[in-house]
């Protein structure tokens, strides 16, 4: 398979007499451009290019220690991941529409399925959804089903990430569904299709969950967390970002997002869903199973406006957690939590004052301002935290950070 195939003459010919050009000069004349002189410089060899363009990336000024989290974590990817999910048999395979078009595609996501459910302690788990927001919506419209939509207001925590919210909000508008924000947990919860809590919450909290009576439990989740903190398996649905899983933080994206449910709702799971059966020679075969979708002529009775799915990330995923194994998972969530903790520490014998009582690896600060105190930590190739707010700062840590680097974060100040 070749990456690239150039024209032939008679093939720009034929496409250039379509309209109406006899040359390529011809058509770019018709293009509206304004500026004829680009300043482009002189021709570079591939060598020189490669060595100009690197040397602009440098002024992107990458080189920092990263304490950010709120979602998007700096982890440690294992160069294996990217070589196998980069091979051309993975990277241009579009999602198997077909139930048994691609076996080896179905089968990486039959065992991300399986390594989902086993990390959640859920039944089941789909093919994967666009990323933790979507997941989260998805999953209280799954419960408004589940309900057979005679209640149409969902509660909904106030400490969930503030990117999740904005999704769950136009989701649940277009379906009439009512939000109701909360701090601490109602306590008529059966008025409503369901309760949705993230654990640890955007601030890194970690709380004890309860099953808040006969309503459906949503809880939305770090993955990386759930090395060292037991699943909530008191929740009916489970969601969460894979992006801790394998995903670089790549600016925000793509990464994908999980969901996975006890077995009684099954059926209203949204998206794609990978089984395992065997074939009519007796051999193992993998298809894609419970499609109740939109593009099988469902229409208002599709069960999601997800027809796809993130397979390369959670190709990718499965290959981060394949190649940890459970010591690994075990060993990067302690060095997390450690981490975090002896920053914390630190920064209380600095006078600094954290907010959380019980977190994973993120936590928040006070600090007197928070944009000066982080463009001090910037000006010393520290990327300090996220600010909440004039006098508050959410900082995270992983087992990337160095005892260098959290000590070079301490004695900034």
């Amino acid at each position: 398979m070749k990456n690239y195939i150039a024209h032939s003459e008679e093939t720009r010919k034929e496409l250039l007499s379509e309209i109406s050009c006899t040359s390529i000069e011809d058509l770019y004349k018709q293009l509206p451009i304004k500026f004829k002189n680009f300043n482009c410089g002189n021709p570079l060899s591939e060598m020189e290019t490669q060595k100009r363009i690197k040397a602009l990336a440098r002024k992107n000024g990458t080189d920092y220690a990263v304490f950010t989290g709120g979602g998007i974590y700096n982890k440690f990817i294992p160069a294996c991941i990217n070589y196998v999910a980069q091979r051309f048999e993975f990277l241009t395979a579009y999602t198997p529409y077909q139930p048994e078009v691609s076996q080896g595609t179905l089968q990486a996501i039959y065992e991300y399925q399986t390594m989902i459910s086993r990390l959640t302690g859920m039944d089941i788990a789909n093919a994967s959804m666009y990323d933790a927001g979507s997941a989260c919506a998805e999953a209280i419209l799954m419960a408004h089903r589940i309900t057979r939509g005679k209640k149409n207001k969902a509660f909904v925590s106030n400490n969930i990430n503030p990117e999740y919210k904005e999704v769950i909000k136009t989701y649940c508008w277009a379906q009439g569904i009512e939000i109701e924000w909360f701090y601490n947990m109602p306590e008529n919860c059966d008025t409503a299709c369901c309760v949705l809590v993230q654990n640890p919450d955007y601030y890194g909290e970690v709380k004890a969950i309860t099953k808040p009576g006969n309503t459906i439990l949503i809880v939305t989740t770090n993955p990386a967390a759930l090395s060292i903190l037991k699943p909530p398996v008191e929740a009916d649905i489970i969601t969460g970002d894979v992006q801790p899983l394998g995903l670089a933080m790549e600016f925000g994206g793509p990464h994908a997002g999980y969901l996975a449910c006890k077995e009684a709702y099954m059926r209203q799971m949204p998206g794609r869903l990978v089984g395992k059966t065997v074939d009519t020679e007796g051999n193992t075969a993998y298809t894609l199973t419970i499609q109740t979708r939109e593009q099988h002529i469902k229409r208002e009775k599709a069960t999601s406006n997800i027809c796809s799915n993130q397979s390369l990330m959670a190709l990718s995923a499965t290959l981060y957690l394949s190649l940890l194994g459970e010591k690994g998972f075990l060993q990067t969530g302690i060095l997390s939590a450690n981490n975090a903790h002896k920053l914390s520490q630190k920064l209380a014998d600095k006078g600094f004052t954290t907010i959380n009582k019980n977190f994973f690896n993120e936590f928040v600060i006070k600090v007197n301002n928070s944009d000066e105190f982080l463009e001090k930590l910037k000006k010393n190739n520290i990327l300090g935290g996220i600010k909440l707010d004039d006098n508050k700062i959410l900082v995270c840590a992983t087992e990337m950070n160095t005892d260098e680097e959290i000590n070079a974060y301490v004695n900034t100040f």
